[in-house]
């Protein structure tokens, strides 16, 4: 596949980073010399200095027969120019667009991005995916990562095995039959450092990050199992009032009016604006680094900080001082995969990589065959996809005891109607089935064979 990038930060660099490792040919446009230098210099990929929403700049790079363009600038309307060029002039089939401002956003112009209305296909928003994962986060702490899937029916959790999880050292098959009622279905192990799919027979060890694929209603009781009963934060303070600080706060009041939060923002302008748009809400304007602030929004009495600045620095020095002010847990937002590694070292509870947000967002729309939707996990080296079955599945028909399943594909849930099923030897899956699976890295191609739409469909 062909690939037009236009802007090499962050987003641009996550979503190049991932696509270029799967072999695809990809271009990124940029209009800093030095970020196509460092994205060239570390990427498989080609670098062109220019605008991205120029035609030339485009036609350089490759526009006549790109399959994709993903327009991730910092500027929302370079963004939706560059698509409209590229579908104009070049006719490049799929238009993919990040935008910020929540202006565009607002359900009463849902009708905007509309492909009648503007060329096109998708659009993203790296904030709002972000501050949606900061929400699930805060409303289950005893889970590492939690994603959500069939109109938000079936949830992967990530769960961390400490010394006390009660399912220690117990066959997964055995976990089933001890809890025959549980909607919920290990798929995944992160054991020193190597991703793997779970098989039947395998067993959890201290230190494992276990994936599981549940029910929604079962969350918090899977939690349970695996010994985590941590309670929601009621007391939260958050640092940063930008684009995710302040959608978070914004969705906490509408759905937990009875959670007393305050925000800190280091820009005075930047305070007051949503201090007026917030209504339950206190806004202190400062550093998140300032011992008088922390203790002036009662850090000694929170339950929760969770970090949103625009610096990693600053989130995790900001983490560490308000824990050792008396602050129970913090949640931070890390950009650098470069400092993942070091967060538990220096007293990091939970945190969040916006770049696989974003990349994951994207991977549903390069990816082939019925897929609906995709969550990239540990840097890419899984997936946990759901995909729709058709007629033509190779998996249609067949109990799942004879199912011959790649290797690095463990199946976790299937979505039926407005039903949950949790897969044993007997189950079927039928037509129009949506199933969520988990699938290594390798295994991703396997993934996209099983779901592909054949010939014979039509």
């Amino acid at each position: 596949m062909k690939v037009i990038i236009c802007g090499a930060g962050q987003v641009g660099y996550g979503i190049a980073e991932q696509l270029s490792q799967e072999d695809n040919d990809v271009s990124v446009i940029d209009t800093s010399a030095a970020l196509v230098a460092a994205i060239t210099e570390t990427l498989d990929v080609k670098g062109y200095v220019g605008h991205g929403a120029h035609p030339d700049t485009l036609e350089k790079a490759g526009a006549e027969d790109a399959d994709m363009i993903i327009a991730v600038t910092l500027y929302d309307e370079v963004n939706i120019v560059a698509c409209e060029v590229a579908h104009a002039l070049f006719s490049v089939p799929t238009k993919i667009a990040r935008i910020r401002a929540q202006n565009y956003l607002k359900p009463e112009y849902a009708d905007l991005f509309n492909r009648q209305n503007m060329s096109i296909d998708v659009t993203i928003s790296p904030e709002v995916e972000v501050g949606k994962m900061v929400l699930r986060r805060i409303s289950f702490p005893g889970a590492t990562d939690v994603v959500r899937f069939a109109e938000d029916q079936i949830v992967m959790v990530a769960i961390e095995c400490m010394e006390d999880c009660p399912v220690i050292a117990t066959p997964l098959h055995q976990l089933s039959a001890l809890f025959p009622d549980l909607m919920a279905t290990v798929v995944g192990i992160f054991r020193n450092g190597g991703l793997a799919a779970a098989r039947s027979a395998d067993q959890l060890e201290v230190g494992d990050l276990a994936y599981v694929i549940c029910c929604r209603e079962h969350i918090r009781r899977t939690l349970g199992l695996f010994g985590h009963e941590e309670q929601e934060a009621r007391r939260i303070i958050i640092a940063g009032g930008g684009n995710i600080g302040h959608y978070v706060a914004q969705m906490i009041e509408e759905h937990q009016p009875r959670t007393r939060l305050k925000i800190i923002e280091s820009n005075r302008e930047r305070a007051v604006a949503i201090s007026e748009q917030l209504r339950n809400t206190i806004v202190l304007h400062g550093s998140a680094l300032d011992q008088n602030i922390l203790m002036q929004a009662d850090i000694q009495d929170t339950d929760l900080m969770v970090m949103l600045t625009n610096s990693d620095q600053i989130n995790i020095l900001g983490a560490v001082l308000s824990k050792s002010l008396g602050c129970k847990s913090n949640l931070v937002l890390i950009n650098s995969t470069s400092l993942h590694q070091i967060t538990d070292s220096v007293g990091i509870d939970a945190q969040i990589n916006p770049r696989a947000v974003t990349v994951s967002r994207v991977l549903q729309h390069v990816r082939k065959g019925r897929i609906r939707s995709v969550y990239a996990v540990q840097k890419g080296a899984a997936e946990v996809i759901e995909a729709e079955a058709l007629e033509t599945s190779p998996l249609v028909g067949r109990p799942f005891r004879d199912l011959d399943l790649p290797d690095g594909i463990r199946i976790g849930a299937i979505y039926r109607g407005d039903t949950v099923i949790r897969p044993d030897g007997d189950t079927r899956i039928k037509a129009r089935d949506r199933v969520v699976l988990f699938a290594t890295a390798d295994a991703v191609r396997d993934v996209e064979q099983l779901f592909r739409v054949s010939i014979q469909y039509f």
